[in-house]
């Protein structure tokens, strides 16, 4: 277990195999509320809906549940409407609980639904990726995306607890490991080198499932984020590193219209770009930029050739970035393994240069 430190609002985040089976007694021992409205998408609940629904209602618990499509898209106003139209017509009291259960986009999805439905109500997070279980679930970022921009209306909003069920990743298809390590190898860049080490010895296994490697891995990702948010919750200061590669990433997730990229390929490309940026600036060592360019070559990511890349439009998106001051972009740059700046302005032609690189480096 894993606890994220924010004094009254301090939540602990379980870890470990079979916890969906077990679900209920977590419920009873943080005296949620008795009705429980589940959010998850069809995939999710094909696979783990039915385990988890049995449990809760072992306990007593009165459980509705939204059925959502699956991807990126569903993070819209237009969704966040029909979950309201529909909590609004079950008559959902601000006693209720919303409990996420899915990844990172069910995560963002239904804790901005509980943030905002009657000006806040319970939340529960139960991750199902690996990614979800590294990094969104945790620190309590919720919200969705605007067409103009992603994750640019939202919330810091806090869940009870989360339940991070490590067997569930045994369902998962290969491409969503890939996605969760793009979070994963963050960690260690911004925060641990000893961690990246063990990524370095241990990528291939984390590939194949291996339920103790992903234990150690979700564990640490968890302490380190833990660390982050009860030090700079809002995101005033410190907890802006947690955005390495997102900058450029998330412009590149935009550019394929969140279908082409995942997210986490999108952050891998991400971080090559803006560890050149950090090269270009002379601010990283040619070995460090190399050794965390060898770890993300391990890992199978779509080739960007498809995307034909236009500086423009990536600049234009980057430009919506959440660290954008005075119309200047914004970025947090490595300075060696474990260790990264806060957000510093960058030029449009390191920019460019950055760009350039990973266009040859994604052929």
């Amino acid at each position: 277990m894993v606890t994220v430190p924010l004094g009254s609002r301090s939540y602990p985040i379980y870890i470990g195999k079979d916890l969906l089976r077990n679900a209920g007694k977590y419920f009873l021992r943080h005296r949620i509320g008795r009705s429980l409205v589940i959010i998850t998408d069809s995939n999710v609940a094909r696979r783990h809906l039915d385990v988890f629904t049995r449990s809760v209602e072992a306990k007593h618990y009165a459980v509705r549940t939204i059925i959502l499509p699956p991807g990126e898209k569903l993070k819209s106003i237009g969704s966040i409407e029909k979950i309201f139209s529909q909590l609004l017509r079950w008559n959902i009291e601000r006693s209720a609980t919303i409990v996420a259960l899915g990844g990172g986009v069910i995560g963002d999805l239904a804790g901005f639904v509980a943030a905002t439905y009657q000006r806040g109500i319970g939340f529960v997070q139960v991750p199902t990726t690996l990614l979800a279980q590294v990094d969104s679930s945790v620190g309590g970022k919720v919200g969705i995306n605007h067409p103009l921009a992603k994750n640019m209306i939202g919330a810091f909003y806090q869940p009870a607890f989360v339940l991070a069920d490590t067997s569930v990743l045994r369902t998962l298809p290969k491409r969503e490991l890939i996605c969760g390590l793009g979070e994963v190898v963050k960690y260690g860049i911004i925060l641990d080198r000893k961690f990246f080490e063990f990524i370095e010895r241990n990528v291939g296994k984390v590939l194949s499932g291996d339920q103790k490697i992903l234990q150690h891995v979700i564990q640490r990702c968890c302490e380190l984020k833990a660390y982050v948010v009860e030090h700079d919750e809002k995101e005033q200061n410190l907890r802006a590193i947690l955005n390495y590669g997102h900058t450029i990433g998330h412009a590149l997730e935009q550019s394929g219209d969140y279908g082409f990229l995942k997210h986490g390929e999108a952050i891998l490309y991400g971080m090559i770009a803006e560890t050149h940026v950090a090269f270009d600036l002379k601010m990283i060592s040619l070995k460090e930029k190399d050794r965390i360019e060898q770890l993300i070559q391990k890992i199978p990511i779509p080739s960007l050739s498809p995307l034909k890349l236009k500086y423009a439009g990536l600049i234009a998106a980057m430009k919506k970035d959440k660290k954008v001051k005075d119309g200047s972009i914004r970025m947090p740059l490595p300075i060696k393994i474990g260790k990264v700046t806060l957000p510093m302005t960058i030029t449009d032609q390191s920019i460019r240069h950055s760009i350039e690189y990973v266009k040859i480096f994604g052929v």
